[in-house]
């Protein structure tokens, strides 16, 4: 009896979790390719800190081979976190690490990127390649369209594309609904000279504050930077309807000084002192629960499966994940039964969690202490 040809594997999107899944497919000998639309590992900014806690995000890390040199190179003091009284620029909370707590260390997303991409095999990932759709019936193969003209064939099509996953389209017609509620991110650059005011409110960690209508988030980053995420209930489209233009960093400066006048001076200083302009990022989730009919040839992992509003859980969901399909592919004899037993988990998983988090975007406007991820831009 001649074995079973190999499947051809193809993930699209080098995230955490698309990079997670070729990392530990390779580790068990399974061959893989991975598409994504940048043009290159440094074609942009990949983001702020992530934390990756003990329970999911380090698990999928450990079954990667990658946790010891995650933990050399996160920064454990990075889970300092600071609640702030919106008005006094007071400490209300603060929790500062013990000496080798491991909950969930930090670490800068473009960091975490690499040492994944450095794990993978050369040529493991197709740069430049934006997919366009996904063809073929669901019975396989599958073919990848892209924008540049070319295609490939694959006998299982993980969607590991973000929000606005392609490949989601293949199996489910549900779209992101927007949450009420936006943030423009502002970033501060070598701050303990140029910012020391700023640097010592937001200490080593992260420092938030609110105050029912408007908040902010402040995060440390490697490399002595500070992001801080500005966040609002408002239209999706809240700097158009003000008249206004993404890149009038004036004017919406004007607007944010004016909606956050009863705040701190000292904190005001977090929206009108940052270095370049602001980018607009509203917040949007899928429906919940988000489900779809299985498919042998294709499925979702991530925000594809399930983006819910920045909570602390995003990265550490799609990684766990990652590792749980990847472990699947490589311990059952064929890839339905490997798909139908990593969504036996992750579906349910994923359903609880949205459940959870359905309609808590407001939350990160509470004076009381939460921990927003900016883990997916």
């Amino acid at each position: 009896m001649n074995p079973a040809p190999t499947p051809r594997i193809a993930v699209v999107g080098a995230g955490p979790g698309g990079l997670t899944c070729a990392r530990i497919l390779q580790r068990h000998g399974i061959p893989v390719a991975v598409y994504d639309h940048e043009t290159g590992p440094d074609a942009r900014n990949q983001g702020g800190t992530l934390d990756l806690h003990e329970d999911n995000g380090q698990i999928a890390l450990r079954e990667a081979g990658l946790l010891d040199e995650f933990l050399r190179v996160s920064r454990p003091e990075g889970q300092e976190m600071r609640q702030l009284h919106h008005a006094t620029g007071a400490v209300m909370f603060h929790h500062v690490p013990e000496d080798g707590e491991r909950l969930k260390p930090e670490i800068d997303r473009g960091q975490l990127r690499d040492l994944l991409l450095n794990s993978l095999r050369p040529g493991t990932v197709r740069w430049g390649r934006t997919l366009r759709a996904v063809e073929g019936p669901t019975e396989g193969p599958r073919r990848l369209r892209f924008a540049d003209g070319t295609s490939a064939e694959a006998d299982l099509v993980v969607g590991a594309d973000g929000a606005w996953s392609r490949v989601r389209r293949a199996l489910s017609g549900a779209t992101p609904q927007y949450t009420g509620i936006s943030f423009l991110e502002a970033w501060f650059h070598d701050v303990d000279k140029r910012h020391p005011d700023i640097a010592g409110l937001v200490g080593q960690g992260s420092a938030a504050a609110a105050d029912g209508e408007h908040g902010l988030f402040a995060q440390r980053n490697g490399g002595d930077h500070i992001r801080v995420y500005l966040i609002q209930r408002v239209p999706a489209d809240w700097i158009t309807v003000q008249g206004l233009a993404a890149d009038d960093t004036e004017g919406i400066r004007g607007v944010l000084l004016d909606r956050y006048r009863g705040w701190s001076p000292r904190l005001r200083r977090m929206l009108s002192d940052n270095e370049g302009g602001y980018i607009d990022r509203p917040l949007y989730a899928l429906p919940v629960p988000h489900v779809w009919e299985h498919s042998p040839t294709a499925t979702l992992l991530g925000d594809a499966a399930h983006l819910m509003p920045p909570l602390g859980v995003g990265v550490n969901l799609a990684m766990l994940d990652a590792a749980e399909l990847a472990l699947a592919l490589a311990h059952h004899d064929t890839v339905d039964d490997a798909l139908l037993a990593y969504e036996k988990t992750m579906l349910p998983r994923s359903a609880d969690m949205q459940h959870a988090l359905d309609g808590r975007a407001a939350d990160l406007l509470s004076d009381e202490p939460h921990v927003p991820e900016a883990d997916r831009h």
